[in-house]
């Protein structure tokens, strides 16, 4: 019994080593979908519509000013 606790520590001493865990870029690398995506995708969408639109807006604006002149 008296040798049973010391080769048991000695053991669980040689399970662990210095050795670094393998990196596990696969797990990170992959990105879970959540139910908001498909609202930011459609954020998104409408901020580039909303840009367009201002764009237009200033180039008409332009145009009006220059022929007024």
């Amino acid at each position: 019994m008296k040798l049973l606790l010391p080769l048991a520590c000695l053991l669980a001493l040689a399970g662990c080593s210095n050795k670094a865990p393998e990196p596990q870029a696969t797990a990170a690398a992959e990105r879970v979908a959540t139910p908001w995506d498909d609202l930011k995708k459609d954020e998104q969408k409408a901020k580039d519509v909303q840009k367009v639109l201002d764009d237009q807006a200033a180039a008409q604006k332009k145009a009006l000013d220059d022929a007024e002149q």
